[in-house]
């Protein structure tokens, strides 16, 4: 019986990111992206360190040693929090399992790989302005336009709860106006809310 052939890394890399992220978990872009950065990073470390260029690198060169150095880079060189590693390494670990159901013959290396631990970190408390605080900051005179546009965002995420990634995404197709005012947002979130802006009532409604 032949043995079977194992896929390339590369391939498996193409296979993740165009048929498995993007069209079975419909990941957002978002998501995507920053995949995207974590495999830039990883192969440029790779480059540095063991002197293979993108096109040569393997599956097999994912040994533990290497994977806890680039995570060390990150923090020591790069400058990244722990929060910002274990978000590398969480990609990382996406791949891995996806790879394991591709390519058998290297279960044992992927196996290894998945044992490097995510970094413990102690979680800071969020902060927050009071109702009061964030009026204070709305409410500041502006007659220029930057001023009415940072005013409509603020206005915009105060009343709706929204991620700037999600405000940043609305287009104005997404905004209709009338006796309820409502706005589209594109994010990451499924859940829906009611609240106000101005006097108009506004609604909330998102696609995940």
């Amino acid at each position: 019986m032949s043995k079977p052939i194992s896929p390339s890394f590369a391939s498996l890399v193409q296979e993740f990111f165009i048929d498995y992220m993007t069209r079975q978990r419909s990941l957002s872009p978002q998501t995507v992206a920053s995949y995207r950065d974590s495999f830039l990073l990883l192969l440029r470390f790779a480059e540095q360190t063991l002197g293979k260029p993108a096109t040569a690198f393997e599956l097999s060169d994912l040994q533990p040693k290497f994977i806890a150095n680039f995570l060390d880079h990150l923090e020591d060189e790069r400058g990244n929090s722990p929060r910002s590693r274990n978000i590398r390494l969480a990609a990382l670990r996406s791949f891995l399992k996806f790879a394991a159901r591709r390519d058998l013959a290297s279960l044992s290396v992927i196996e290894q790989a998945l044992a490097v631990p995510m970094k413990r970190f102690e979680r800071k408390m969020v902060g927050f302005l009071t109702r009061e605080q964030m009026l204070a900051v709305i409410n500041v005179p502006t007659t220029t336009w930057l001023g009415q546009r940072d005013h409509l965002l603020l206005t915009l995420m105060f009343n709706t709860g929204a991620r700037v990634s999600e405000i940043i995404g609305v287009r104005v197709v997404d905004v209709v106006l009338g006796t309820t005012s409502c706005v589209r947002l594109h994010g990451k979130a499924a859940s829906s809310a009611h609240c106000r802006c101005g006097r108009k009532p506004l609604g909330r409604y998102v696609i995940g």
